[in-house]
């Protein structure tokens, strides 16, 4: 679906990421992990084609990225940033079918099928009986779900996010990482992801690419790279690997002769 060939990405004169030779397939969910300044949003915003790469290239469904006309790639790939801001009073329904206009090449009005998928993306994302607020006056929560039920709307086969638990409750966290992963697996999309959530990235994806920030990159399917020493090396902090229950749990290691924090609840 999307490949990228010794892509490189710099930060001033940092080297991010060197020679990245990733390929993302239909189907999978990937979680990008690293460190603050690693270079994740901007391989992701390098893959969505918001800017061009330092070094090397990237392909979607076999064309390079320049190559693609911008309604025709709108319909092929939805981006939700790290950050937005909401100058104007927009309605939710109104920011949601804003999503809908790669659609639009034969019409300047939504029509009923664009109200439809905007509908269908609000109740996916529990927040339908929020279509007639003004986008303003949500919760930073609420406006995260509004944002993630627009990316549903455009209705694309890849999906790139920018931490999208950002401002979301445990409970629509999950939901969250739940629904990308369902996508994933019952309609073959495919789900580029960048969290710090260990645990959230292993319950839902499929496939991990960690960036260290100095250019060393390792990508490869979660089990094999969600592992205790490389996580460690890349984050820059020991993590500890437990089973528990049948389930795998992510946790920062104490420093050696510190008093362990986690309190037993009785």
């Amino acid at each position: 679906m999307i490949e990228t060939s010794d892509l490189g990405l710099c930060a001033d004169k940092r080297v991010l990421v060197e020679r990245l030779n990733w390929r993302v397939a239909p189907g999978e969910s990937w979680c990008v992990i690293g460190p603050n300044g690693a270079g994740k949003s901007t391989l992701l915003r390098t893959i969505a084609g918001l800017r061009a790469p330092d070094a090397g290239s990237v392909t979607l469904g076999g064309k390079a990225l320049p190559q693609w006309a911008l309604p025709a790639l709108a319909r092929e790939r939805a981006y939700l940033a790290q950050s937005r801001g909401d100058a104007f009073a927009y309605r939710v329904i109104e920011t949601v079918l804003m999503a809908r206009h790669p659609y639009h090449a034969d019409r300047y009005w939504e029509g009923s099928d664009d109200h439809a998928a905007a509908e269908t993306a609000l109740r996916t994302l529990d927040v339908l009986h929020l279509a007639q607020r003004d986008v303003r006056t949500l919760s930073g929560g609420e406006r995260q779900r509004v944002a993630i039920a627009a990316l549903l709307a455009q209705d694309t086969p890849l999906l790139l996010l920018d931490e999208p638990a950002n401002a979301l409750d445990l409970a629509h966290q999950v939901a969250m990482t739940n629904l990308l992963a369902r996508l994933c697996r019952d309609e073959g999309r495919a789900v580029v992801s960048v969290g710090h959530d260990l645990n959230l990235a292993w319950s839902g994806a499929t496939h991990a690419l960690l960036l260290h920030g100095d250019g060393q990159w390792r990508a490869g399917p979660v089990q094999e790279v969600m592992r205790a020493d490389l996580l460690g090396a890349c984050l820059g902090h020991p993590i500890a690997v437990i089973d528990h229950g049948g389930r795998t749990i992510f946790l920062p290691e104490a420093p050696a002769g510190a008093e362990n924090p986690i309190r037993r609840v009785q």
